[in-house]
C-alpha cells in the first residue's frame, strides 16, 4: 500500500540505475535529510548531543571506511584504533602548524595522511589474508599507539603527553575548543557524514566496488577474469583509512577536545567499530549507519533504564550491555551475517507484497 513500484516507470538507464530507483526511497531519504539539517540544530541539546548525536555521525563515517574494507574488500582489520588515532594526531599537528587554515581543510588533509598509512599497513594483504592479515593489522594498531606515546613531537613536546584541540571556527561561528556551539559542531559532522556517504555508495556500486567484491568472493578467480588485486586491495585500505581519519579527526577535535592515544584510540575502539559493522551488516552503508545507531543508543538506554530508573549499579549495567553486544555478533554470525541491514531488507521486500505471501 505505502511503498509500491507501480507507476514508477522507468525510461532511460540511469533512471534505472540511480541509487534510490523507488520515488518512496527517495523522497524518505530527502525527508531524513531535511529534520538532519533543517530541524535538529534548532532543538539539540548539550546532552542529546553529546551522548547520542555526535559520536553516532562520527563512528557512522568510521563504520562506513572499516565496511568498505571487510564487508566490501573482506579485508579483514583490527586497526582501526590506530588508523582513528593517525587522523587525530594529524589534524592536531595541522591545527598547531597551520592556524589560519580553516578546519575543514585539516580534516580533509588528515584523512589524505590516514590514508597514506593505510595503503604501508595494506601491503601484507598482498600475500596474506585471514588470521594473518587480522594478525598484521593488530600489529599496526599496538605500533600506531606506541609511536604516538613514544614521540614528543606528534604531542608537541607536552609534559601530559596529551593533545588539546585548539579553537577554530567557521563561517564566524567556533566549532572547536572551549567555546565551540553545539549545534555548529553537529551541522559540521553532519556535512562530512553526508559527504562519506554519499561517496562511499557510489565507490561501492561502481567499478571500484565491484573489483573489492569481485576480490573478497574469489581473489584468483578475480585475478583470472582481469581484476589487479594489488590496485583493487591498496585501494580499498587508502578509502577505508580515508575514512577512519576523518573519523579519528573529528572524534578528537569536535567531540572530545582532548585525547590521549593509549585511552582515547586503543584496541577497544578497534574492536567497537568491527562490532558496529558485523551487527549492522558485512557489505552495506545502510548497515554501517544501523551499527552505528545500536551501540551508541545502547549504553544510553541501559544508563537510563537500568540505572537511572531503575536503580541498578553502573557496572552490572556495564556488564549487561557487554553481554548484549556478545549475544548478538553470535546471533547475527550464526543466523543472520548480514546483519540489521538484510533485516531492513527483508521487511522492505515484505511490504512492496504485502499483503500477498512472499
Amino acid at each position: 500500500m505505502f511503498y509500491r513500484e507501480a507507476g514508477d516507470f522507468k525510461t532511460t538507464y540511469a533512471d534505472d540505475s540511480q541509487t534510490f530507483p523507488i520515488k518512496f526511497d527517495r523522497y524518505r531519504y530527502y525527508l531524513v535529510l531535511a529534520v538532519a539539517f533543517g530541524v535538529i540544530p534548532f532543538i539539540i541539546n548539550d546532552y542529546w548531543a553529546n551522548a547520542v548525536l555526535l559520536p553516532f555521525l562520527i563512528y557512522a563515517i568510521a563504520a562506513i571506511g572499516l565496511n568498505i574494507l571487510v564487508g566490501y574488500a573482506g579485508q579483514v582489520s583490527l586497526g582501526s584504533g590506530g588508523f582513528m588515532a593517525v587522523g587525530a594526531y594529524a589534524t592536531y599537528k595541522l591545527m598547531t602548524s597551520f592556524p589560519d587554515v580553516n578546519i575543514f581543510f585539516h580534516v580533509i588533509i588528515a584523512g589524505g595522511i590516514t590514508a597514506l598509512v593505510g595503503v604501508m599497513f595494506g601491503l601484507p594483504s598482498l600475500r596474506i589474508k585471514g588470521f594473518y592479515l587480522a594478525v598484521s593489522t593488530l600489529a599496526a594498531q599496538f605500533f600506531l599507539v606506541w609511536l604516538f606515546n613514544r614521540v614528543p613531537w606528534f604531542y608537541n613536546y607536552s609534559a601530559s603527553g596529551q593533545i588539546s584541540s585548539p579553537e577554530r571556527t567557521v563561517f564566524g561561528y567556533a566549532v572547536t575548543g572551549p567555546n565551540a556551539e553545539t549545534w555548529v559542531a553537529y551541522l559540521f559532522c553532519l556535512v562530512f557524514v553526508t559527504i562519506s556517504a554519499i561517496i562511499a555508495r557510489n565507490l561501492t556500486r561502481g567499478a571500484s566496488g565491484r573489483r573489492w567484491m569481485a576480490i573478497r568472493d574469489m581473489d584468483i578467480a578475480a585475478e583470472i577474469i582481469g581484476v589487479n588485486p594489488l590496485k583493487a586491495k591498496l585501494t580499498a585500505f587508502a578509502v577505508s583509512s580515508f575514512f577512519i581519519g576523518i573519523a579519528g579527526a573529528l572524534f578528537f577535535a569536535v567531540y572530545l577536545g582532548s585525547a590521549e592515544v593509549g585511552d582515547t584510540f586503543g584496541t577497544t575502539k578497534s574492536f567497537l567499530l568491527l562490532f558496529m559493522v558485523i551487527i549492522g551488516g558485512l557489505g552495506s552503508i545502510f548497515g554501517s549507519f544501523a551499527g552505528a545507531a545500536f551501540l551508541v543508543v545502547l549504553p544510553v538506554l541501559l544508563k537510563n533504564v537500568l540505572v537511572a530508573g531503575l536503580g541498578w549499579p553502573t557496572d552490572t549495567a556495564a556488564h549487561l550491555e557487554i553481554l548484549i553486544i556478545g549475544g548478538l555478533i553470535i546471533t547475527f554470525l550464526i543466523a543472520e551475517p548480514h546483519g540489521l541491514a538484510q533485516l531492513w531488507r527483508v521487511a522492505k521486500e515484505k511490504l512492496r507484497l504485502w499483503p500477498f505471501p512472499h
